[in-house]
């Protein structure tokens, strides 16, 4: 499933900026306890994960199920953090907005036996520069003579 975003001209270079968004999820348990989020190694595509949701699997127990992220800080240090602590009776499910990581990624069910699943958006952005296309389209706009008013009758 895709979802494509309209190309965002950028006014600086003339690149267009393209924006695919898939819909991503992974289960965490005590048998697959973690899940590394990776992009292609493609060089014009940069990779991230928007994480939405976490929320306890049928069958989890009366017991804390705590999910940590791994992933890079703003100096390109792994930095990891809880992002939520669940429990079958008080908190089965937590919304995370639209949590935004560049890959990789890690999660990782830290404490708990889950099974705990974690949803959201893998989002693919590109910059292409513009293409022949588009410039001939220009060329050919110029190429068309001025539009004249319709002359009135008297």
């Amino acid at each position: 499933m895709s979802f494509l975003d309209d190309d965002c001209a950028s006014s600086l270079t003339g690149a267009h900026s393209r924006l695919e968004s898939y819909v991503f999820s992974c289960e965490l348990s005590s048998e697959v306890p973690f899940y590394t989020f990776q992009g292609d190694e493609e060089e014009d595509l940069e990779h991230f994960l928007e994480l939405r949701t976490i929320c306890l699997g049928e069958g989890a127990k009366e017991e804390n199920n705590v999910v940590e992220v791994t992933a890079m800080n703003h100096q390109g240090k792994k930095i990891s953090v809880p992002l939520a602590n669940l429990h079958i009776s008080c908190l089965p499910m937590v919304s995370l907005g639209e949590f935004e990581l560049m890959a990789p990624v890690t999660l990782r069910l830290k404490s708990g036996s889950g099974p705990v699943t974690v949803s959201g958006l893998h989002l693919i952005a590109s910059e292409n520069e513009d293409s022949e296309v588009s410039d001939e389209e220009d060329e050919s706009e110029e190429d068309l003579p001025p539009v004249k008013p319709a002359k009135k009758k008297q």
